[in-house]
C-alpha cells in the first residue's frame, strides 16, 4: 500500500487528508510504530483513528485519557463479583481446592479494558488514546511497555503479547509537556487547522447538499472567525455544524443579516464571552466576500 493509497482510502472513509498526514499513516502501517498527533482541539486528530478503522475494516478501541486514570479502567481487571459468585458455588457443592486460586485467575474472570483488548485481538485493530496529555506521568510511563514491545504483563496470568499489532493513534492537545520516552516511540504530526481550500473540499465532502456559494462563504467566514480574539476557536465540526444549519434553514449564501447570522452562532461559539464580542458590526466584517483574490487552490476546491 502506498501513502496516495492510503489518502484515497481515508477519504473513502469521509476523511479529507494532505500528503504529509497520509505519509505519515502509511509509515506508521509500514513500520509498526504508534502515532503522535499534537494539535488544537477540533482538528480532526481523533476522526484519523474512526476513519482509519472504517477504511481498513479493523475494529477500534477507543481509551479516552483523564486526569484519574488509573489500569482497572485503561488495561484490565478481575470481576470481583463474578469470583465471589463462583468461590459461593463451589462451597455450596463442597468442591473447594487448593486449585481455586489458578481457576479464579484465568481469562475467564477478566475484564479486559480498551489496552487489553487491542493487544489481545483476534484480527489487526485500531487503538485510539485520546487525549493523552490528560493522564498522569505515571500513566505514559506505564504505556511504554505497551508501545514499545505490543505487550501486557499481568502479574496472574504472565504476559500477553499481541498477534497482530494494531495500529496505535495517540492524540494530543498540548495541555501539558510529554516526555521524550514517549515521543521516540511515536511517529510525530502537529495538526494544524486546514488551509482554506482543504477546509472547502471538507465540508464539500461531508455535506454535499449543500449550495457551493454557501460552502465557501460559511468557510471563509469561519477562517476570519479564527482569526478574533477567542477563547476557543471553532474547529472543523463546528464549521461542518454551522454549515448543516444553515442548509437545514433554506439559505444557499451565508445571509447578509447579523441578526440571522447571530441567531445560529451556537454551532460554532461555545463560550458566553466569545457570543458577548461578537456585535452586528463584527459579523457583517466577517461576512464580507469577494471572490476578487481568492487563489486557484480554492478555485479549484470550488469545482
Amino acid at each position: 500500500m502506498s501513502p496516495k493509497q492510503v489518502s484515497n482510502l481515508l477519504e473513502q472513509s469521509g476523511y479529507v487528508t494532505d500528503d504529509s498526514l497520509a505519509t505519515l499513516v502509511w509509515m506508521a502501517m509500514e513500520l509498526d510504530r504508534p502515532v503522535l498527533l499534537e494539535g488544537e482541539a477540533g482538528v480532526g486528530k481523533t476522526a484519523i483513528a474512526l476513519a482509519l478503522s472504517t477504511a481498513l475494516q479493523r475494529p477500534l478501541f477507543r481509551l479516552q485519557c483523564h486526569e484519574s486514570l488509573d489500569l482497572n479502567q485503561a488495561v484490565y481487571e478481575w470481576n470481583y463479583s463474578k469470583q465471589l459468585l463462583e468461590i459461593r458455588l463451589r462451597e455450596a457443592e463442597n468442591s473447594i481446592s487448593q486449585k481455586i486460586r489458578h481457576d479464579l485467575f484465568s481469562e475467564e474472570f477478566l475484564l479486559k479494558r480498551p489496552l487489553l483488548q487491542a493487544i489481545s485481538s483476534d484480527q489487526p485493530a485500531v487503538l485510539l488514546i485520546d487525549e493523552i496529555d490528560r493522564a498522569d506521568e505515571s500513566f505514559e510511563a506505564y504505556l511504554l511497555e505497551v508501545l514499545g514491545e505490543y505487550q501486557i504483563s499481568i502479574p496472574e496470568l504472565g504476559t500477553i503479547k499481541a498477534s497482530s499489532r494494531p495500529i496505535v493513534v495517540l492524540t494530543s492537545n498540548g495541555t501539558r509537556d510529554l516526555s521524550d520516552a514517549l515521543r521516540r516511540r511515536c511517529l510525530y504530526h502537529y495538526v494544524d487547522y486546514p488551509s482554506l481550500p482543504r477546509e472547502i473540499e471538507i465540508v464539500k465532502k461531508l455535506v454535499p447538499n449543500a449550495h457551493v456559494d454557501l460552502i465557501q462563504q460559511a468557510v471563509i467566514f469561519v477562517h476570519k472567525l479564527r482569526k478574533q480574539d477567542l477563547e476557543k476557536n471553532p474547529g472543523i465540526a463546528e464549521t461542518l455544524d454551522w454549515v448543516r444549519a444553515l442548509y437545514a434553514m433554506g439559505q444557499d449564501r451565508v445571509p447578509d443579516d447579523p441578526e440571522i447570522i447571530r441567531a445560529c452562532l451556537s454551532s460554532l461559539l461555545k463560550t458566553r464571552s466569545d457570543r458577548w464580542q461578537m456585535e452586528s458590526e463584527i459579523l457583517s466584517g466577517l461576512r464580507t466576500d469577494n471572490r476578487v483574490g481568492i487563489d486557484v487552490g480554492v478555485a479549484g476546491a470550488l469545482k
